[in-house]
């Protein structure tokens, strides 16, 4: 293996601030997203500016994504391909974890190409396709984590830490808002913020903190001779 393949090729690097970002702007569309809905809604006015905003977020979360993606593949210590880019967990690199990144890119593009037809879908239709951008969000956090080779850096645990406490709070933070009614869909969202935590801790602990777990689980890939 080469110093660089060690060290990491510029389009890694390319690759992981493009996903890191990504991530972040992501974060910042959930959160908006969550905590502009609802009975807590701001007025016209401000409703009007906050919407612009979440769009504005998306569209530069999926530029972020495409070099994320871009120099991924071209990456060549990877050997990725471009099919892995929307057909899931077909790369032999980290096939589960990749994958997961894979379904949220579908996703997002799923979205971003109802948004475009919303007149011809109705609203109805886009609602439901767009409520999958939130389903997104889980999959691209743990992605980057079991994918990153720098997750055990202290500045890549923090901020792994501050977006999914942006999300737990602004789910919370939604459900103290919307009063009565809608019981079920309320358990099921405080369910879902109490349980992506506690999961995130369990496989950091017992996954990407444990000492040599990047290089584990990238052996198949090097013995391939793909990877880094």
């Amino acid at each position: 293996m080469t110093p660089l393949a060690l060290t990491g090729s510029p389009l890694w690097y390319a690759s992981r601030s493009g996903g890191t970002l990504a991530l972040v702007l992501l974060t910042g569309t959930v959160v908006l997203g969550i905590a502009s809905g609802g009975r807590s809604a701001p007025g016209r006015t401000g409703k009007f500016e906050i919407g612009l905003m979440h769009r504005n977020l998306s569209l530069l979360t999926m530029v972020f994504l495409a070099v994320h993606v871009v120099t991924a593949v071209l990456d060549p210590f990877v050997h990725l391909g471009w099919a892995v880019t929307v057909v899931p967990f077909g790369a032999s690199y980290r096939p589960l974890w990749l994958g997961l990144g894979t379904v949220a890119v579908d996703v997002l593009l799923a979205v971003l190409v109802t948004s475009a037809a919303r007149l011809r879908l109705g609203v109805r239709r886009w609602k439901a396709v767009h409520w999958l951008a939130y389903a997104a969000w889980p999959l691209a956090l743990f992605h980057g984590i079991a994918t990153g080779t720098d997750t055990r850096l202290p500045v890549q645990l923090w901020l792994y830490a501050v977006c999914l406490a942006s999300v737990v709070a602004a789910v919370w933070w939604r459900l103290a808002k919307a009063g009565p009614g809608r019981v079920f869909g309320r358990l099921v969202g405080a369910a879902v913020a109490a349980a992506v935590p506690l999961l995130l801790t369990a496989f950091l602990a017992t996954g990407p903190l444990q000492p040599g777990w990047a290089h584990r689980a990238a052996a198949a890939t090097l013995l391939s001779g793909g990877g880094r």
